[in-house]
């Protein structure tokens, strides 16, 4: 039975999606994938620290310390001559554990708040499928360029699915999130994720790192009490992200705090080299703080002369004190 992009189908059981060949990862599709685009981005030899031992990780055994090197490539196919790139992702409901007295109940995608990391290589074909079992109408919106028919604003009602087909263009740092009125509301309770296209050319190595800044509004007043990097409070505060020592770390940077209008990102005892919304090859300025509204994201690369450790959050003290705040841990090669 041939896929029909761009359409509903329904009723959502897996009997049907098996035969419409959408269920499950191919896993030598997917290892070929990252390879691929290892390879092209010239990060196959980049030496990452290993995860801390101790980590924790929260509710379904999302790690955030995993969450933050972590890239979805999607499964490679071939059809009529041409290479897919498939992502399949489904909006559910999860239980998110903010701090030790407040639970919340996160809408999100494949039961992660941020949802995965989705990565392409510039030109390559995408194709989404979206399964909604989150209870209420959701859609996938992407930023970027595509047709008006997979631009998600049509709801995806509860227990259906819906195939967004479109090209990767152009290269830069994206995102995706939930286009259902109120928009604010749906992003907020966690359906929203980052989506990398890279440059056919690729980037010089590097470390690579996601952080996402969210806020949450847990009293439902339209304002936010507690904000996090990567879903969750003061997760990289209690346990710092590990870099070595004078190598090249790309952090990839979004803003998806709604109700404040604005939050910066500041690194400590450090530059960064800045390329707006990743669709630049050469870096446009030097700064340690940058300012970025709702939705707006950038590429950032810096290396640690100096061992030790080092924060990293908005430089307005109210959402960085209510969670949004982190350390590296800059590590010496020879410790490592």
């Amino acid at each position: 039975m041939p896929i029909e992009s761009n359409k509903f189908i329904k009723p959502l059981n897996r009997r049907q999606l098996l035969k419409l060949g959408l269920a499950g990862v191919g896993v030598a599709g997917a290892t070929l994938a990252v390879q691929q685009l290892r390879q092209a981005s010239g990060n196959a030899a980049v030496q990452i620290p290993p995860i801390p031992e101790g980590t924790p990780t929260y509710g379904n055994g999302i790690n955030p310390m995993k969450v933050c090197r972590e890239f979805d490539y999607g499964t490679l196919k071939q059809e009529n001559g041409r290479t897919i790139r498939e992502f399949q992702i489904t909006a559910q409901n999860t239980i998110l554990q903010l701090n030790q007295a407040i639970s919340y109940v996160t809408w999100n995608y494949n039961g992660r708040v941020p949802g995965p990391t989705l990565r392409a290589r510039e030109g390559d074909r995408i194709r989404v499928v979206f399964l909604n079992k989150g209870g209420h109408a959701h859609t996938m919106h992407f930023h970027g360029i595509h047709p008006s028919e997979v631009d998600g604003i049509k709801p995806v009602r509860n227990d259906t699915a819906f195939i967004y087909e479109f090209d990767a263009v152009p290269y830069g740092l994206h995102l995706y999130h939930c286009h259902i009125a109120p928009v604010t509301r749906h992003i907020s309770k966690g359906l929203h994720g980052m989506f990398i296209i890279d440059p056919k050319e690729g980037r010089p190595p590097a470390d690579e790192i996601v952080l996402v800044m969210q806020g949450y509004d847990v009293n439902e007043k339209n304002e936010n009490e507690l904000y996090a990097f990567n879903g969750l409070p003061d997760y990289y505060m209690q346990h710092p992200i590990p870099i070595y020592q004078n190598q090249l770390v790309r952090l990839y940077v979004l803003n998806l705090i709604e109700f404040d209008p604005v939050a910066t990102f500041h690194l400590h005892a450090n530059f960064f080299k800045l390329f707006p919304t990743g669709m630049t090859l050469a870096p446009t300025m030097e700064t340690d703080v940058v300012t970025m509204g709702t939705a707006e994201r950038h590429i950032l690369e810096f290396a640690y002369p100096f061992p030790g450790k080092y924060m990293f959050h908005p430089h307005q003290d109210a959402i960085a004190e209510a969670g949004c705040m982190g350390v590296f841990d800059v590590i010496p090669r020879s410790n490592a």
